[in-house]
């Protein structure tokens, strides 16, 4: 063996005796403590209180169950109840609580399990807190945060605007929308054709972000009649009143000064007629100057236009009734009612409800008789060529015209689809 291979062993010897000491060392060094935090649970906040603080006791109010026996049966004594009772009845009345209505428990999260709060849930959106787990109990009412989503839909006729509606999912709310509502004096649509079409832009409502509680606005449309075109935009043309309505892409109001009929849902069930035979009165022929319309008793009847109540009494055969002046020229009366909602000289306007179906004097069944005057002579509503409603002021037009161009645009790109689409317009664009 030469001194050059001595050499090499040695240094080999050397490099181990190295790396064996590094791994030594290595292994030496103090192993460091592994911490592990503990995972919060997520804070739960609803109706204004941190949820993770209380039992959470959800139900629904059974059958003859009162407030007293809720309460009872979540460790609440009967005294308690009382003084819970008096100091809210301004702004809770318990004994109106009724059966098959959800409701929720807050109670301490302990043994005793006792309730603090009880929250009444009115809708998926409104509800009443009655809070008593301080001395004093409070009650107060609140609504959850709605989320807006713009969207928008199209659909053909085939039958019927409800059926065109429904076969996409959509709601029947859209239907009376712009039956009722928006083209309620420009299209008939019991007269629809095969063919004719809509589309729309509207609101879809959400609480808790993704649950869906109704539809909102229709901020615009757009109704093919005959091959005809309908626009309708929502826009405030007034500050002032800070009222909105419909205008086409002329600027017209779509809007009549009067409404069709003083109520939502009945039907007409009796026209004006001067030559009419009536049954109540031995069927002699006597004239019949009003125009009837049937609905079950307690429903909301309408003023059909803006004015001032020059009458709410009750009298012989119109029973309660309600006067309303509406200008130099018009005047409205509604009969029968069994409930009045407004006094003398009460401003009201147009949809504002001013008394309740009944049957109060001559009537052999629930309804209200609807009567017209013109220049003091009483006529048929449904054969007047009735004035539209306050026209745009020149000065708002170019306001106007400048707000729907971008929506308009958006109309017309929406294709005729069974598909229901989600679109993306700034907020501000369409606030009206």
């Amino acid at each position: 063996m030469n001194k050059y291979t001595n050499l090499k062993i040695l240094k080999n010897i050397i490099t181990l005796l190295i790396l064996a000491l590094l791994i030594s060392c290595k292994n030496d060094k103090p192993q460091a403590n592994l911490v592990t935090e503990a995972i919060k649970p997520a804070i739960i906040e609803e109706f204004g209180f941190k949820l993770n603080n209380y039992k959470v006791i959800n139900d629904t109010i059974k059958s003859g169950e009162n407030f007293s026996e809720i309460l009872d049966r979540h460790h609440i004594e009967y005294p308690k109840v009382l003084e819970i009772v008096n100091k809210i009845r301004d702004t809770f009345n318990v004994r109106r609580i009724k059966s098959g209505i959800p409701y929720t428990i807050l109670a301490k999260n302990d043994s005793t399990e006792q309730a603090q709060v009880f929250i009444y849930k009115h809708s998926r959106v409104r509800y009443t807190v009655i809070d008593f787990k301080d001395s004093i109990p409070t009650a107060y009412n609140g609504r959850k945060p709605i989320r807006t989503e713009l969207k928008t839909a199209s659909g053909m006729i085939k039958s019927s605007l409800s059926e065109a509606v429904e076969e996409q999912g959509l709601s029947s709310y859209l239907t009376f929308k712009m039956a009722d509502d928006i083209y309620a004096w420009t299209i008939d649509f019991s007269r629809l054709q095969k063919g004719d079409k809509f589309k729309l832009i509207y609101e879809q409502l959400y609480i808790n972000d993704t649950i869906p509680v109704g539809i909102g606005e229709i901020k615009a449309s757009y109704f093919e009649h005959g091959g005809r075109p309908f626009y309708a935009f929502k826009f405030i043309a007034d500050s002032t009143l800070n009222i909105s309505d419909y205008f086409d892409d002329k600027a017209t109001n779509l809007r009549r000064q009067f409404l069709k009929m003083p109520i939502k849902f009945g039907r007409l069930s009796s026209r004006y007629n001067l030559r009419r035979r009536i049954a109540l009165y031995g069927n002699k022929i006597r004239a019949h100057k009003g125009t009837d319309f049937a609905a079950s008793i307690g429903t909301e009847i309408m003023a059909t236009a803006n004015g001032t109540v020059s009458e709410s009494r009750r009298k012989g055969g119109n029973g309660n009734y309600v006067k309303i002046r509406h200008n130099s020229t018009y005047s409205t009366q509604y009969l029968h009612m069994s409930r009045r909602a407004v006094k003398v000289g009460d401003v009201v306007k147009q949809g504002d409800v001013i008394g309740y179906i009944g049957m109060t004097g001559n009537t052999s069944g629930p309804h209200v008789c609807y009567r017209f005057w013109k220049n003091g002579v009483q006529v048929d509503p449904l054969r007047q060529k009735l004035p539209a409603a306050e026209p745009m002021k020149e000065t708002v037009k170019p306001a106007y015209f400048n707000f729907i161009k971008s929506i308009k645009e958006q109309l017309d790109t929406i294709e005729y689809s069974t598909i229901i689409n989600e679109i993306s317009i700034p907020e501000e664009e369409l606030n009206s």
